[in-house]
């Protein structure tokens, strides 16, 4: 595998090496000692799958809580997404910076996002599908989300004819209070 840092602190953009003959190709997707070897996430606590039916369907930006933050591997088995990861911690050098990739069924890559990061994505092809190794126990108490068009953030999310969006990550708040708007003054 290939580690890519992404000028993220912490973050990785990975690849498979795979190998190709008349068969197909075989490539490994995780290894414990490379991982370890880089200080990396060794265990993860549960895995999971998004599909997501219709181009244009964005979810996120999601995390979990300081009090158990996730860390995930997340790659596309199906199709084609455009994913995101924001550096949400304080302390880091790269505080509210992000970082996005194409991550599709065939160039089989993944972003590794540490503790402390939202995770968000958008479809570009129909049934495309999500699977995620996730290190933390999933605490539906500590979910929590920032508006995938935060200004702040000002994430470059691809066109579509039509997202589609859940009423939850709609109503996520921004990062920043929107400012007050000053009264008018009228002479």
């Amino acid at each position: 595998m290939i580690f890519q840092e992404i000028g993220l602190a912490g973050a990785y953009l990975i690849e498979p090496e795979p190998y190709r003959d008349e068969r197909g190709l075989f490539a490994r997707t995780w290894s414990v000692a490379e991982f370890r070897e880089r200080g990396l996430a060794t265990a993860f606590d549960h895995c999971a799958t998004s599909f997501n039916q219709l181009p244009g369907t964005l979810r996120g930006l999601h995390y979990q809580a300081d009090e158990e933050p996730e860390i995930k591997l997340v790659r596309c088995t199906r199709g084609k997404i455009f994913d995101v990861i924001v550096d949400l911690r304080p302390a880091s050098p790269t505080f509210r910076r992000w970082f996005a990739v194409e991550l599709t069924q065939d160039n089989r890559r993944m972003v590794y996002a540490p503790a402390g990061f939202a995770h968000g994505f958008q479809s570009l092809e129909p049934a495309s599908e999500v699977f995620y190794q996730i290190a933390a126990n999933f605490r539906p108490d500590l979910q929590r989300g920032l508006r995938w068009n935060d200004p702040t953030l000002a994430i470059a999310w691809p066109p579509a004819r039509a997202r589609i969006i859940s009423a939850r990550d709609q109503a996520l708040p921004f990062l920043e209070p929107a400012p007050a708007r000053e009264a008018a003054c009228t002479p």
